[in-house]
């Protein structure tokens, strides 16, 4: 019996063993058991986020690596980070008008007109570029308008009444470029320095990283204590603390690598830029929660009294001055413009970044940091296939693979949403 009892004594429970683990071990431990127990209730309820957008490109630049050492190398990253920004821009626009559960099919060739607006004033009529840059993005604004008071107005789908802005507007840039037909830029102008001009010093990519990674623990802190002030589900700041580790790991090795090359480039801190400012006008802001609020349901909205053709009619402007900024960035990239501006699968491609990053072809989701995961993916299989020597047609193969995967994928959420309710 007396063995039998010490045998008892010498074996610690399961409250004892647990005790004995480091605190920070135990709170670390029980914020990723939450991070997982959620993430599992999010994937049987069709609520997939960013998750399987990640994974892709995970497996395209292992893909690619593996193909080819120089892929992941700082010189390939940093042109990477400057190509993304054109079209990315646009796509930027593309994701408010999908939130509607619209499309825009205007938005290459607003991209041109405001490329053309803009090289004629300044090159050809001796415009000061800062003048010509925003008549240009007001120009695309302007159609954005137009287009969207239309939309709102006649009813008509938005893609019908952008289909028809897309030949105007084409049609528009010819006659603004006249028989010349091409105007080189400065390539010492401001425009050209969108996208040659680097911050060399180590500190600004570093001090981005850093910034970012504040600001984002900042934001979750606060919506923690919102919450958690009217009895809500909240993240543990355990959590929060795991992942905005992760985010500044991403962040400052993402800020080494550009500083091994030539620093932090001027066009991916505007990028980065505005695509935070207007996920905070979406997100955070009433005028956000309108466009979401269109999204699930126009004859509800307008129940709701919400200004339908205000919104409907702001969000074409929207996507139609991002297509004018992006414009001016694909400009400055080759220091020209000419009638092939905003053709070619430019439009095809910010649609699909804009959809291959998660957000709903169906309305009433998505987020603009969508378009920055959708236009990395694309512009990561371009790059890929470059450097690889790959015949272009495959590139296109791969890329309308991942789109259709990606419409599948935000189909089967939807359905997977609707059987839980919450769609």
């Amino acid at each position: 019996m007396r063995n039998m009892a010490d045998n008892t004594r010498t074996e610690p429970t399961a409250p004892d063993a647990e005790a004995r683990q480091p605190h920070h071990g135990r709170a670390l431990a029980r914020a990723v058991e939450s991070w997982v127990a959620g993430f599992r209730r999010k994937l049987s309820a069709g609520e997939l986020g960013s998750f399987p957008v990640v994974l892709v490109l995970a497996a395209v630049w292992i893909t690619f690596q593996v193909l080819n050492e120089n892929f992941l190398s700082p010189r390939n990253l940093s042109n990477l980070s400057v190509d993304i920004v054109g079209t990315g821009l646009i796509a930027v626009g593309i994701v408010f008008v999908l939130l509607l559960g619209e499309l825009d099919l205007s938005v290459g060739s607003i991209s041109g007109l405001a490329a053309a607006v803009f090289a004629v004033l300044n090159v050809n009529h001796g415009v000061p570029e800062w003048l010509a840059v925003i008549i240009g993005v007001l120009a695309g604004t302007a159609a954005g308008t137009v287009q969207g008071f239309s939309y709102a107005r006649t009813r008509v789908p938005a893609f019908v009444i952008t289909l028809a802005g897309l030949l105007t507007w084409n049609g528009l840039m010819l006659y603004v470029l006249g028989t010349s037909g091409t105007v080189n830029l400065d390539e010492n102008g401001l425009v050209a320095k969108l996208t040659t001009y680097y911050f060399t010093n180590d500190g600004a990519a570093y001090g981005l990283a850093g910034v970012s990674t504040g600001m984002v623990f900042l934001v979750s802190y606060q919506d923690r204590r919102r919450r958690k002030a009217v009895g809500m589900p909240h993240p543990s700041l355990q959590g929060i603390a795991v992942r905005t580790g992760v985010l500044a790991v991403i962040a400052f090795t993402a800020a080494y690598l550009l500083n091994r090359f030539q620093g932090l480039p001027l066009a991916l801190l505007i990028f980065l830029v505005v695509v935070a400012g207007l996920d905070i006008v979406l997100r955070r802001t009433h005028y956000g929660r309108q466009v979401y609020a269109l999204g699930g349901g126009v004859e509800a909205a307008r129940r709701a009294s919400l200004s339908v053709t205000r919104v409907q009619t702001t969000v074409l402007a929207v996507s139609g001055t991002m297509a004018a900024v992006g414009g001016l960035f694909l400009a400055s990239r080759i220091t020209s413009v000419s009638q092939s501006s905003g053709s070619g699968v430019l439009l095809l491609n910010a649609i699909a970044a804009a959809v291959i990053g998660g957000t709903s072809l169906f309305g009433g989701r998505g987020t603009t940091w969508s378009a920055v995961l959708g236009i990395l993916i694309i512009q990561s299989i371009a790059s890929g296939m470059a450097i690889t020597d790959t015949p272009a047609a495959v590139q296109f193969i791969i890329t309308g693979g991942v789109l259709f995967a990606a419409v599948v994928i935000d189909s089967l959420s939807r359905r997977s949403q609707e059987a839980h309710g919450r769609a």
